[in-house]
């Protein structure tokens, strides 16, 4: 390397800081800028690698390589790290900060001058000395974003570069890095070597240890977490790690005990002088008034002296005592009834819960004796547990003495020592005279009325005036009674209960008073009901119902004239979308079985769409088990409803992560409303929603095998091609019922249809379907919003314009999918190119193993003219025919071997230099060898090479021997394509040799 080159190299390094700062969930196996010694690094040659230390501005040392032989030919340097531990890592992260100069501002360089190096890996047990570079497995080749200039230097301009690449499983103690240059002008800066955990966190009261990720990017680690000192699990905590080391989806949690809250993420014992009573994630509470605690962590309060609590209080109520004695006790007395009323007591004892007990007893005129007063005497309302303070006592005996006591209650009431405190009083009968009423007899009773008569009683009286009859039913007798009254010995009652016992009290009235009541008479209704009195009633009846049922008619039939004239009218100035939602709700279809699709858009309040189409769900009825995956607005799990009455079913539940806008809760909704009015055993069910409470969830019916395309490539080859086809038979009975309701998917692909356990195919995702208008032929059309580009039709995504059509073309790449067991469609093509090939004519080719008819109808739903692909009526007509005769699946694309009479009929291949090229672009290149070991070195020997040829060579997965097969067979029109135009591809062939320029297309390999 010249002096001058050196200069270009060491620029860089002035000024340089390189620390980085640290990430907590990255495990550092190797920092180059952080090592104070040497390195230890060993290369080959030696002269090949320069290793240069330089002082930063913090005097530490920087260890940097660099080469620069740009001036000779033939370049091939390795440098090669010492032994790195591996530690727990699985994958490992290898980060290079790096300078590379343009090999254009090198003046007299030679041709061979490179801008790009490689990075080498060897996993080994233990380190060793001896350095083979045959033994390394090359990781990637690494290319500078940015490169420097002389001008640069120059200027001091800093062309940093920073790549990351990624190595693993590594599964030994540790491995080796390597880096081999091949003629750049390169400064290897720093290089650090690093793995990803979850680091040891505190989450809902659990700790969880440090957790390496798993391999797989996609995979995430359930960790179980250990509840802090002093809590106790309330659901099991549990976080996920995901590849990149961040816990995600926290589960279940942990809550502080009896006696403790949290404070900064531990359970803290409470002070004295606060309690807590019950686990959970609360505050310790002050004790309530008129209590205290002596100790921490106390799960309760004691009361003070003199106060209580009920055995139903809470541990936040406060403690209480009894009341003092009501107040003011006055009376009315109307001959032998009664009316108590007093005041609330003084001291309620803090308690609401007041009420009051009156207690009666029977005294002699003279007052020496003294009894309860018997059964005969009535209160109104009952004596015990009143909640008002007054009460009526009837029935009282004449010429008696009654003493009452009243006494106030509350629930601590009779606790402890407390003593019952009550109020007296003291009232007379003797105003009152004797009943002046003899015997009682029933004269007649019917259903409802009992006619009565009686004899005044035989002795001497004042001049009777009038009698008071009272009655009630004798199972009533301490509720509510009724009365009458007469001026004669005798009554009608009417408007009694049919079969009912009632008691009857009469008393006569003079002119000095009432006299007290007589003794109880019992009659019953019902004994001796005549025959005529109800057919009367029942002609009566009669006659009135037809009377009325006329004038009701009458009053309806102008009634529905006036709004049948109104609601045409309305639906007269009504919107297309408008009526259909009118004709959804109402019922009303346009044909016979199938509802018109509503879209949610067309509501002013989205909330009202969701209330329409999708049922609420109690939250307590669902159970989440565990995270299944990750959508858009957050997690997806899988649980359980419990329906009552109904055996519970598994569901999968989409939910709304925290923090979300209005408008993200209304597009995580939409998809409800959308899917809650489909009703299809090919489309996913929504089970209903939960928008009352947190989180807000989407559910739905659970698919034990999850997504098509997943599905398929977990169970490569172990389907038949009829149960392919009736996998398809699936989607497209599905898509016809959308179809049929006027309701277009824009997003139909196998990682939208899920699988049941019984391999039935039901379409999901919903997120970017629209609804058509009411002409067929319509189609929607929309200014923005990503379109999955592979599975798109030409218009939809040049003009955004979509319709069923569209979706024939999409069920087309579908079926694609499905034949060739999940394989990415177009491979490893970028979208531009499928775009473009598109235009050009291009379609995929038969998947390996694919019956002839089945790529037909592929073929035929990607006609480039939308009118000209089939309806998904066509479609399920179709797939039953081969369903119903599978000797038509018998004839496979490979075994025909006749093609197009017209090389025009043929589709635009892209070519490729080598076999390396190709087998790169299939993403194949590990068999590179095998194919070069066996002697296919061109493109021309491998056009003829059969299934059985590639097992042979040594490709042994199924997976890889379809995705080989499939595209030699591309290969091979295209080389037939070639030679019929007069052209022949050879190894030495560029990109589009032998074609004419206006065919010319460079595909990105």
């Amino acid at each position: 390397m010249t002096f001058q080159l050196r200069i270009y190299l060491s620029f860089a390094l002035m000024g340089l800081t390189l620390t980085e700062p640290e990430h907590p969930n990255q495990v550092v196996l190797l920092d180059t800028t952080a090592v104070l010694g040497e390195l230890g690094w060993m290369t080959y040659p030696v002269n090949g690698w320069d290793a240069i230390t330089e002082m930063d501005e913090q005097n530490r040392p920087i260890h940097t390589f660099q080469v620069c032989h740009v001036m000779e030919p033939n370049q091939n340097n390795w440098l090669r790290s010492s032994w790195i531990a591996r530690q727990e890592a699985q994958r490992i992260y290898v980060e290079l900060r790096f300078t590379l100069r343009d090999c254009n501002s090198i003046p007299w360089v030679s041709g061979t001058c490179k801008e790009t190096f490689n990075l080498h890996y060897l996993e080994t047990d233990e380190p060793h000395s001896h350095f083979r570079t045959s033994d390394y497995a090359k990781i990637d080749t690494i290319a500078a974003d940015e490169s420097f200039t002389q001008t640069d230097v120059g200027e001091r301009v800093l062309r940093l570069n920073t790549e990351v690449r990624e190595l693993g499983p590594v599964r030994t103690k540790g491995f080796y890095l390597a880096f081999q240059d091949v003629g750049a002008c390169i400064a290897l800066l720093s290089v650090r070597v690093y793995y990803k955990k979850c680091p040891s966190t505190l989450r809902n009261l659990a700790a969880f240890p440090d957790t390496v990720p798993r391999v797989h990017s996609s995979a995430l680690v359930e960790v179980r977490g250990a509840c802090v000192l002093n809590a106790e699990e309330r659901d099991t905590p549990r976080l996920y790690c995901s590849a990149d080391g961040d816990w995600l989806v926290p589960l279940g949690r942990c809550v502080c005990s009896v006696g403790y809250e949290e404070t900064d993420g531990l359970c803290l014992a409470c002070k004295v002088g606060f309690y807590k009573a019950f686990a959970g994630n609360i505050k310790c509470s002050k004790c309530p008034p008129h209590s205290l605690s002596h100790s921490e962590a106390s799960a309760l309060c004691h009361c003070e002296k003199g106060y209580y609590r009920a055995g139903k209080d809470p541990p936040s109520t406060a403690c209480t005592r009894p009341p003092s004695p009501p107040r003011n006790v006055v009376y009315i007395m109307n001959e032998t009834a009664l009316f108590l009323q007093w005041a609330p007591p003084s001291d309620t004892g803090g308690r609401k819960d007041l009420t009051y007990n009156v207690m009666c007893q029977r005294c002699s005129v003279e007052g020496q004796s003294c009894q309860p007063c018997d059964s005969d005497v009535r209160f109104v309302p009952p004596p015990v547990g009143l909640t008002r303070t007054s009460v009526a006592v009837q029935d009282l005996v004449a010429n008696a003495n009654y003493t009452f006591q009243i006494e106030a209650v509350n629930g601590v009431s009779g606790m402890g020592r407390a003593v019952r405190q009550m109020a007296n009083i003291t009232v007379s009968t003797a105003q009152a005279g004797p009943s002046l009423v003899a015997a009682v007899k029933k004269d007649w009773v019917t259903q409802s009325t009992i006619a009565l008569s009686w004899q005044e009683a035989e002795q001497p009286h004042p001049a009777i005036l009038d009698y008071e009859i009272k009655y009630y039913e004798k199972e009533q007798e301490q509720l509510s009674y009724s009365s009458t009254r007469t001026k004669v010995p005798s009554t009608i009652v009417m408007g009694l209960k049919p079969s009912t016992a009632y008691v009857f009290h009469i008393r006569a009235r003079t002119a000095t008073g009432y006299s007290s009541y007589s003794s109880k008479f019992e009659f019953t209704t019902g004994d001796d009901d005549s025959e005529e009195a109800s057919d009367q009633g029942q002609v009566l009846v009669i006659v009135t119902a037809a009377v009325g049922g006329f004038s009701l008619l009458v009053i309806l039939t102008l009634f529905l004239l006036i709004t049948g004239r109104c609601q045409w009218y309305i639906k007269s100035k009504m919107k297309p979308q408008d009526k259909r939602r009118t004709q959804y709700q109402n019922g009303h279809v346009p044909f016979p079985g199938i509802k018109t699709y509503v879209d949610p858009d067309t509501y002013e309040d989205p909330t009202q769409a969701i209330h329409d189409f999708a049922k609420e769900i109690d939250p307590s009825r669902i159970r989440i088990e565990r995270v299944i995956g990750a959508g858009e607005f957050g997690e997806v799990c899988s649980g359980r409803l419990r329906t009552p009455g109904k055996k519970e079913i598994p569901v999968a539940i989409k939910t709304l992560k925290g923090g979300y806008t209005e408008r993200q809760r209304r597009d995580f909704l939409r998809e409800a409303s959308i899917m809650g009015q489909f009703d299809n055993p090919n489309i996913i069910r929504l089970e209903g929603v939960v928008t009352k409470s947190r989180p807000v969830m989407i559910v739905v019916e659970y698919m034990e095998n999850g997504s098509l395309d997943s599905f398929l490539r977990k169970h490569d080859g172990h389907f038949t091609i009829i149960q392919l086809v009736g996998m398809l038979r699936g989607i497209a009975s599905g898509m016809m019922y959308l179809s049929d309701i006027g309701y277009v998917h824009r997003d139909l692909a196998a990682r939208n249809i899920l699988v049941d356990d019984n391999l039935v195919c039901k379409v999901s995702d919903f997120g970017l379907s629209r609804v058509l208008e009411d002409d067929p032929e319509a189609s929607y059309t929309t200014t923005g919003g990503k379109i999955p580009i592979r599975w798109t039709a030409p218009e939809a995504i040049q003009y955004r314009k979509f319709s069923s059509a569209s979706d024939v073309w999409s069920y087309g790449i579908v079926m694609w999918e499905v034949m060739s067991y999940g394989e990415r469609p177009y491979w490893e093509m970028s979208n531009q190119d499928v775009i473009l090939s598109i235009e050009e004519g291009y379609r995929l080719p038969a998947p390996m193993g694919c019956p002839v008819a089945l790529h037909q109808l592929m073929v035929h739903c990607w006609q480039k003219e939308r009118s000209r692909r089939p309806r998904f009526h066509d479609i399920l007509t179709f797939l039953d025919k081969l369903i119903r005769n599978p000797s038509s699946l018998l004839t496979l694309v490979e075994d025909v071997h006749s093609l197009p009479e017209s090389p025009e009929e043929l589709p635009d291949y892209p070519l490729f230099i080598s076999i390396g090229d190709w087998l790169d672009s299939i993403k194949m290149s590990q068999y590179k060898s095998n194919f070069l070991a066996a002697g296919f070195t061109t493109i021309d020997s491998i056009s003829s090479m059969s299934i059985d040829d590639i097992r042979r060579i040594g490709v042994s997965l199924i997976g890889h021997q379809r995705r080989i097969v499939s595209s030699i067979q591309t290969l091979r029109l295209q080389l037939l394509h070639i030679q019929q135009s007069g052209f022949h591809i050879g190894v030495n062939c560029s990109y589009n040799c032998g074609k004419p320029a206006a065919k010319t297309r460079v595909t990105d390999i």
